[in-house]
């Protein structure tokens, strides 16, 4: 049903248009926000899905409520989106709030901690286990209010200009890798940079970097990493999901009638639906047509990602020493996480993998 023909048909059934008409409009005012991206245009899929989120805006409220968007750099650059929100020089943002870590650890689990829960369990933990709450209370030093709106799923783990045999290997490495990856890699004798996405090309290309890793097969091959770097590695276990969220100026966001607010839920919700089923969609052919150009597969190494696992429960277990919200956080996650690998283990995985077993003989 039309929303136009729900409201005459709401305001019939009011006895009157004249007692219903001012009701409506009373609810809905007539909203113009900006948008900033951590992303640029050129990443179709991932600022798409913020100009998806604005369109669904749109329909639902006849285009009272608009919200224009903006790539990274046209207002702010990628990395400061989240503090743009803050001082209201927008009143919404794309982005991943993994990037602010260094002002709030536990933002790490927002997006995706290393060695943590896939897209479908992190969704199901924002939603039922609590991990929204935590995450908006993470966020209330920003005055800013999250609301999820999509996912990369399980990510590549980057391009390296040599092969990554031994733990050795990642001594002096200069890599592009945000979040708390970098942290963990670290410990381990890489040196992470922390470089905004249109950016990370010319860094590779320049030799300022040696390694970076982005999103997935769609998303790197746009950016044309194989170009400069042959091997591309997996798995990206520093984010075995990757939520997207809008981060909202808490005080706007207080200021919606609650119908925009929910307008605004329903809005991430279906456009990061979009952002995940596109991504599936693309990821399989691009990942053929980056093979086909030269790009070599590999694996980490079971003892590098053995090393990388261990290095991550350390700091992990530091940070949670000396921060009682990521300590709180961070027990959510992995309770959370354990319960739904115990039923996924059984279920799922078993299925895929015996599907997969048949596929390749075919």
């Amino acid at each position: 049903m039309k929303r136009r023909t729900f409201l005459k048909g709401s305001a019939v059934v009011g006895a009157t248009t004249l007692v219903a008409a001012p009701a409506i409009a009373q609810v809905s005012p007539e909203i113009r926000w900006r948008l900033t991206s951590s992303f640029p245009k050129s990443l179709e899929t991932i600022f798409g899905t913020a100009q998806t989120f604005a369109k669904y805006v749109a329909d639902a409220t006849d285009n009272k409520f608009q919200i224009q968007t903006f790539a990274a750099g046209e207002i702010v650059p990628g990395l400061q989106a989240l503090d743009a929100v803050s001082t209201a020089s927008v009143e919404i943002a794309q982005t991943p709030l993994y990037f602010y870590i260094g002002k709030e650890p536990a933002l790490a689990y927002a997006t995706g901690a290393p060695f943590g829960m896939n897209h479908r369990h992190q969704h199901s933990w924002w939603s039922f286990g609590g991990g929204a709450e935590l995450c908006n209370e993470a966020l209330k030093p920003f005055k800013a209010h999250a609301i999820l709106c999509g996912n990369s799923g399980t990510q590549m783990g980057g391009w390296f200009r040599k092969e990554i045999k031994t733990v050795d290997d990642l001594k002096g490495l200069k890599f592009r890798i945000a979040g708390m990856g970098g942290h963990v890699l670290a410990k381990l004798g890489v040196v992470p940079q922390q470089i905004a996405g249109g950016d990370v090309y010319p860094a590779l290309e320049r030799g300022t970097i040696d390694a970076a890793e982005f999103v997935g097969p769609y998303d790197d091959e746009k950016l044309g990493f194989y170009k400069v770097a042959k091997y591309y590695y997996f798995p990206g276990w520093w984010e075995g999901g990757a939520m997207l969220h809008m981060a909202v100026n808490e005080d706007k966001w207080n200021a919606l009638p609650k119908s925009y607010q929910a307008v605004l839920n329903q809005a991430g919700a279906a456009a990061g639906a979009w952002m995940i089923e596109k991504y599936d969609s693309v990821n399989p052919t691009s990942l053929k047509r980056l093979v086909a150009n030269g790009a070599e597969l590999r694996a980490f190494p079971q003892p590098v990602l053995e090393a990388c696992y261990r290095a991550t429960q350390d700091h992990l277990n530091e940070i949670a020493e000396k921060s009682p919200l990521f300590k709180k956080t961070k027990e959510s996650h992995d309770a959370y996480m354990k319960e739904v690998l115990f039923y996924t283990q059984i279920a799922e995985n078993y299925y895929d993998n015996y599907l997969l077993s048949k596929t390749r003989k075919s």
